[in-house]
């Protein structure tokens, strides 16, 4: 038997489109290693002037010919970068990495909803089988007394056949229950990452508790808690890093080295250079991708704007299918449930001390049944607004809700 809690933890575990998306947070941590890294020296070697076709270099003689001298070096040269490069490098990637992580944090946001929407339909389609069920029960028994009544002659044959075609039509009715049921823990198996399939079962009742707070609250609360506004807004400052390092490469870079040379043959020398090595920042100075970061910086802050009248207009839509949902659910149990259930139990009553006919019984039973329905998908959608009402919200990926990757 699985709870509602039980299923959301498991999804955020095992759901298979999570799991391929927690990779990206494994990804945005290696680009941290690489942006941190520091350029790698060069080590250069150098052989000159060998005489591999045998000219025979001389500097004395009757005819010298000055050739060589054969030349051995060693050179090594590094890059230095300038303008703090690799800091804005790494805090580029830091962003990234932080952006990567709320999104994900998003996404268990959304796949928490999905589930429990999943369980909350599981939850109904049982109460549907099981309403269904006490239907056939019912005209299970009609049938039985009909056939006694039918022999005995209180009733006549019509009457029998069109009880028995009802109680036909309820054994469908629980079919397609049955299915219902079956496909909904299907769906629910799916978010779960169970595969293959196994034999599911939940328990649990539908949530019937109240949402603490005002609308105003509940924005506030959303502000705090949304992971992907507060995507957003380390957005900016990711942007942010973005334009410093671009700053940073439009400033050139020196290469550096030292150099050690060794002459032979005709000449014995031992000699040391340094070199240093400059672009001249005469036409590219990173122009366009310092304005392209500028421009990236200014539209990250709009999302952020943007998406906070998102966040509000969300809270908003949540909080209205929370009222029209308590407002339904509470019309249904103050004006129909009691009646519909009276009058189905005062027409069974009825109908088996023959006081009204197989047709008027029909018309209750099928008043009950929709009246019952109506409420069970009330309660359903009631509960539905609950948890839509937390996802508007962000509660429930708040800090020490669920494990967060």
């Amino acid at each position: 038997m699985l709870t509602v809690d039980q299923a959301v933890d498991e999804a955020i575990k095992h759901n298979l489109d999570f799991l391929a998306q927690k990779y990206d947070l494994s990804v945005a941590e290696a680009q941290i290693v690489t942006a941190k890294l520091r350029p790698n020296p060069l080590l250069t070697l150098d052989a000159d002037h060998l005489d591999l076709l045998g000219t025979g270099f001389t500097t004395a003689g009757t005819n010298p010919n000055n050739g060589g001298p054969v030349e051995y070096s060693v050179r090594g040269d590094y890059l230095y970068e300038r303008g703090g490069k690799r800091q804005a490098r790494t805090a580029l990637a830091v962003g990234n990495r932080d952006v990567t992580r709320l999104s994900l944090a998003d996404s268990v946001r959304g796949l928490i909803l999905t589930v429990q929407g999943a369980f909350v339909d599981v939850l109904n389609a049982k109460q549907s089988l099981q309403l269904a069920q006490e239907n056939l029960k019912t005209f299970q028994d009609i049938v039985t007394i009909n056939q006694t009544r039918f022999k005995d002659g209180d009733i006549a044959q019509v009457e029998l056949m069109r009880s028995e075609v009802a109680e036909l039509q309820y054994a469908n009715a629980v079919r397609q229950a049955q299915l219902q049921e079956v496909s909904a823990l299907s769906r629910l198996q799916l978010l779960l990452g169970r595969t293959p399939l196994q034999p599911i079962d939940v328990q649990g009742d539908l949530r019937e508790d109240f949402p603490d707070g005002t609308r105003e609250a509940l924005f506030n609360l959303a502000l705090q808690d949304r992971p992907d506004l507060q995507a957003l807004v380390r957005d900016e400052g990711r942007a942010d890093a973005d334009l410093r390092l671009q700053k940073a490469n439009g400033k050139v870079d020196w290469q550096i080295g030292a150099e050690y040379r060794r002459q032979t043959v005709t000449a014995q020398a031992n000699t040391l250079g340094f070199f240093v090595q400059s672009p001249v920042a005469l036409f590219n100075r990173n122009q366009g991708e310092i304005a392209r970061a500028q421009q990236a910086l200014l539209q990250a802050q709009a999302r952020s704007r943007a998406m906070k009248a998102t966040v509000q207009n969300d809270v908003d839509q949540a909080f209205l299918q929370y009222q029209a949902s308590r407002d339904t659910l509470q019309n249904v149990e103050r004006s129909m449930l009691g009646k519909a259930k009276d009058v189905r139990s005062i027409s069974d009553y009825a109908y088996k001390r023959g006081e009204i006919s197989l047709v008027e019984f029909i018309d209750a039973v099928r008043a009950y049944n929709d009246t019952m329905q109506t409420y069970n998908d009330a309660r359903a959608g009631y509960a539905r607004s609950l948890y839509g009402l937390d996802a508007a919200t962000g509660s429930t990926t708040a800090a020490g809700k669920v494990p967060l990757p």
